[in-house]
């Protein structure tokens, strides 16, 4: 497990995207292991520590194109 701080105008999205990679199937996660930061709605005051899980998300593959053969 990790903690971290909300930034600015931060939400539960936008927190598992930059961390994770992806938030779906991971917000709920997010949730379960902070169960009162719903309560804030929809933007989480800066400064709210935040636990996030361990979870084990997929390496992002870069697609390259080769222009000659």
């Amino acid at each position: 497990m990790k903690t971290i701080a909300a930034l600015q105008n931060d939400t539960v999205d936008a927190i598992c995207w930059r961390e994770y990679g992806r938030s779906s199937g991971v917000v709920e996660l997010v949730l379960e292991a902070n169960p009162k930061l719903a309560d804030f709605g929809v933007f989480i005051p800066m400064g709210t520590e935040i636990t996030l899980p361990d979870i084990e998300t997929p390496q992002q593959i870069k697609q390259s194109i080769q222009l000659w053969d």
